[in-house]
């Protein structure tokens, strides 16, 4: 009997976080990239510098036009005080006050659309830096220095961010239910789990992953739905669009019985092991089998604790034949 925890692997796939793809707002020349394609940038990194000379000129002249506006509602204003103070002692008639306010509020409108201007001159400016929105890394640069770009250029560089990353992998909703009955405890809670990944060498990823997200909705096509879990990638080792070995485990080990998988055999019938029993005759016993452990599986039925199975010197022996049997012990059944 072994600890074991019950588990579920499908195949999944690596997905950052979040991706931004970073264009040109304004038009102009490269000036600078100031980036080494594939480093690791950070929020409000300067990426890349657009001339300036024309957009700080758009910005001087609409500061300098707000100016000459404000100067007008100044003036229109003394000159709306004095017709009002006339026309109250009866010096000027009512349609020249009400010219002269309607002279007033015409140049506050005026005002207006003039700082309108000079804002929008200021966020023209500020286009003309292109810096990170995310932490991440960034990808190959699609124009150099000297390059004209604009709003139709399309994608200058892409970043990627790293830390944490998702895992997606879609899960049939008939394991689903599976998964759900499995958790399920005698008090009626649902017992925690974890996702492990395995790399596409075999390896498993020593990070352990947090479920968020299942999918609400389920693809009519293929009867599945999409489980995601989030996952610490602090060396970059998981890369966005990686695919994987997502599984599902309990994080409470539940003992289970186990034999090595060198005494595992399988023919057209199925799986099965040989035994050696009290009488040191070999016999064939059918089994089911659950999910690998390391160097062992899991058997849900034919087999009990204690018996012996063979894990060496299997193709000498046949089911009924008397042998000699010698007991291993269990670190050298794992190698």
């Amino acid at each position: 009997m072994r600890g074991v925890n019950q588990a579920f692997q499908f195949v999944g796939h690596i997905k950052a976080v979040s991706r931004v793809d970073l264009r040109a707002r304004v038009e102009g020349f490269l000036e600078e990239v100031a980036f080494r394609e594939g480093q690791t940038v950070r929020t409000g990194d300067l990426l890349y510098q657009v001339e300036k000379v024309q957009f700080q000129a758009q910005l001087d002249q609409a500061k300098a036009n707000l100016a000459s506006a404000e100067a007008v509602v100044t003036n229109a204003q003394l000159q709306y005080d004095r017709q009002l103070s006339l026309s109250q002692r009866q010096y000027t008639p009512q349609s020249t006050v009400d010219q002269s306010k309607a002279d007033l509020d015409s140049a506050k409108a005026n005002v207006l659309q003039m700082k309108a201007a000079l804002t929008q001159a200021e966020v023209n400016l500020g286009y003309t830096e292109i810096r990170s929105p995310i932490d991440g890394r960034i990808g190959r640069t699609a124009y150099t220095i000297g390059n004209l770009v604009n709003p139709a250029s399309g994608v200058l560089a892409t970043i990627v961010s790293q830390n944490p990353i998702y895992v997606l992998f879609p899960v049939s909703v008939r394991d689903l239910e599976l998964i759900r009955e499995a958790r399920r405890e005698e008090g009626g809670g649902l017992a925690k789990i974890e996702i492990r990944v395995r790399l596409s060498s075999g390896a498993e990823y020593p990070q352990r992953g947090v479920w968020d997200l299942t999918d609400p909705q389920v693809d009519q096509q293929t009867d599945t739905l999409i489980m995601r879990a989030t996952i610490p990638n602090p060396d970059g080792q998981l890369i966005d669009g990686q695919f994987v070995a997502a599984e599902i485990r309990r994080r409470q080990e539940e003992p289970r019985l186990v034999i090595p998988q060198a005494a595992l055999q399988f023919d057209q019938t199925g799986y099965y092991a040989l035994v050696v029993d009290d009488q040191h005759k070999v016999q064939q016993r059918r089994i089911k089998t659950g999910p690998n452990r390391d160097a062992d599986v899991v058997v849900t039925a034919g087999l009990q604790e204690g018996d012996n199975v063979i894990v060496d010197g299997i193709q000498k022996v046949q089911p009924g034949q008397v042998v000699q049997a010698n007991v291993l012990a269990p670190e050298a059944t794992n190698k």
